[in-house]
């Protein structure tokens, strides 16, 4: 786990490398920016808050990448596809 912080709040940032891959996510104490290897279908089922970025190798390209899914629940706090994994993280503290 890798502490990440943004604007003075304190996210947890996992990676899990597969044998092909690297899973990725970024934790807020309200949802959960990850990689393309999670499904939104799965978070909306459970009504989570989560972001998906693609094309990513690490945190720092989580970041500044361009949200390209978002849960039912996520929309709802605020979270819209195109802003930056950063801001997308705002929403999540």
């Amino acid at each position: 786990m890798e502490k990440i912080n943004i604007d003075n709040f304190e996210f947890e940032g996992y990676a899990i490398t597969t044998a092909s891959a690297k899973i990725l996510l970024i934790k807020g104490s309200c949802g959960f920016l990850g990689c393309g290897y999670f499904s939104i279908e799965t978070a909306d089922r459970l009504n989570e808050v989560v972001a998906i970025v693609t094309g990513v190798k690490n945190f720092d390209d989580m970041l500044n990448v361009e949200v390209k899914q978002v849960s039912t629940a996520a929309a709802a706090a605020g979270i819209a596809v195109g802003m930056t994994g950063r801001d997308a993280l705002k929403f999540m503290r």
